[in-house]
């Protein structure tokens, strides 16, 4: 067994041992407001499903992408880069039929006229709507008619409650629809996680000024956190984060350990942290909630993609 094939083995088992582990220590505390099947999840066998590729653009894969089920396809959108040949960030897709073998599509990268990372994707009306960050981590808007053809619409301005224009950066961006209102949730500098809304999708104005869900006080994400989906389940609204409890800059000559985590709201604006969190740990983070039409499956999207079961 070559060193690669250990490591990867080496992988798969202290992930299952940290399900595990999970599954043991925080089964008391999973409760109506936290159902089991959304916050308690096992890897599969055949992780990673997807990571980068042979083409010179997507060699690596990097932060959040975003996975839609629609039409029996699994659908998923991902930023490819090759930090030998230049630092822009592009834009790829993939289909599954399984949620487990990908297949890349023969015309990527699907967009590179700007930089787009950390992408989430919302279908409404017939269309898809894609919010991503562009350079200096502020977010923009793109439109498709299909998934595949985009078309750039602007960067994305943000007030504060005041009606004041606030300077990026705001980041990883989240779009939840509702009754006709849009949600963003983003970041900033990953020190907390603020909400605001819009009627044009390009300007939004905060709800309030503080941010609807900040760091710590447990040392899991006392140092960063940033939202990456918004789902509505059971009459109650679950954010899935990414989190760590150090950065780069605190510790420059260790990793940094990015965790996946859930927490709960019936508002959108008040939110209570699952007691077992991180729901998924060991450096593997954006988490992204899938469901087929009969169960949820979750996905970690950073820097490889894996897949997870329900306990």
């Amino acid at each position: 067994m070559n060193k690669t094939t250990k490591l990867f083995f080496l992988c798969i088992l202290m992930a299952v041992t940290a399900c595990h582990r999970k599954q043991s220590s925080s089964g008391n505390k999973t409760s109506k407001y936290f159902p089991a099947e959304i916050v308690t999840f096992c890897p599969i066998e055949g992780n990673p499903v997807f990571e980068g590729g042979t083409e010179t653009w997507d060699q690596k894969i990097r932060e959040r992408g975003y996975i839609l089920y629609e039409d029996g396809l699994y659908k998923m959108w991902y930023t490819g880069y090759n930090p030998e040949m230049t630092r822009q960030k592009f834009l790829g897709y993939a289909t599954s039929a399984d949620g487990i073998q990908w297949k890349r599509y023969p015309g990527n990268p699907i967009f590179s006229e700007k930089w787009t990372e950390d992408m989430i994707v919302v279908k409404n009306e017939g269309k898809y709507y894609m919010f991503a960050e562009g350079g200096n981590d502020i977010a923009h808007l793109l439109i498709s008619p299909d998934g595949i053809n985009w078309k750039e619409e602007g960067d994305l301005t943000i007030r504060s409650a005041a009606g004041d224009t606030i300077p990026g950066p705001y980041g990883t961006p989240v779009v939840w629809v509702e009754d006709g209102k849009w949600h963003l949730f983003y970041e900033r500098n990953d020190l907390g996680v603020w909400l605001a809304e819009s009627s044009d999708k390009l300007n939004w104005q905060n709800v309030q000024d503080e941010p609807v869900l900040k760091p710590g006080p447990d040392k899991y994400d006392i140092a960063a956190v940033a939202a990456d989906q918004v789902v509505k389940y059971q009459e109650k609204y679950f954010m899935y984060y990414h989190a760590t409890d150090r950065m780069d800059w605190q510790h420059p000559s260790s990793p940094v350990i990015w965790t996946s985590n859930v927490a709960m709201s019936t508002d959108l604006v008040h939110w209570t942290k699952y007691p077992g969190n991180p729901i998924i740990e060991g450096d593997h983070s954006s988490p992204i909630l899938v469901f087929d039409g009969k169960k949820p499956s979750l996905y970690t999207m950073h820097s490889k993609v894996w897949r997870y079961n329900p306990k």
